[in-house]
């Protein structure tokens, strides 16, 4: 591995650590909660960095496109009642994706699936892949924040340091 592989790996552990602190403890009863006025609850955003993990590790590993899933309208939402198995789920595809990017060449050109807002898109590069998904869990890292925060008081930047 190289160094910057290393960091932004890093990087994205660091999200993902932030984002698992903001749900550790939940019940299912509490994931399903909606504390804003958004849709959005914990649970919703768990499932949702789930399938984008999976998702992307579906891209990096050049299989048939589309991934499974990829455009279903209900990522936002979850009414499981087996919030640690949702939590399983999403350490899996951690690990996937993390293998799939520790494999590949960030300067890889992997070919993206066709979208209704982008019918013919772009390949993109690994690094752009990894960028995106340091984006995409830090953006929802702070919704979570904001619904547990809603939900309980936990903070979860005081959280990381208990």
């Amino acid at each position: 591995m190289t160094m910057e592989l290393d960091e932004l790996l890093h990087e994205l552990n660091d999200q993902r650590r932030t984002f698992r602190v903001t749900v550790r403890g939940l019940t299912a009863a509490d994931a399903v909660k909606r504390t804003t006025v958004s849709e959005l609850t914990l649970g919703g955003l768990l499932k949702h960095l789930t399938r984008c993990e999976r998702t992307w590790t579906h891209v990096l590993t050049e299989r048939p496109l589309p991934p499974p899933g990829m455009l279903d309208h209900d990522q936002y939402t979850w009414s499981g009642h087996d919030f640690e198995a949702l939590l399983a789920s999403y350490d899996e595809a951690v690990r996937a994706t993390d293998e799939a990017v520790r494999t590949a060449s960030l300067d890889k050109l992997v070919a993206l699936p066709p979208a209704p807002w982008d019918p013919h898109p772009e390949p993109l590069s690994v690094r752009r892949i990894v960028l995106h998904l340091i984006r995409e869990t830090a953006q929802h890292a702070g919704h979570a924040d904001i619904i547990r925060e809603a939900l309980d008081g936990q903070s979860s930047t005081a959280a990381l340091y208990e």
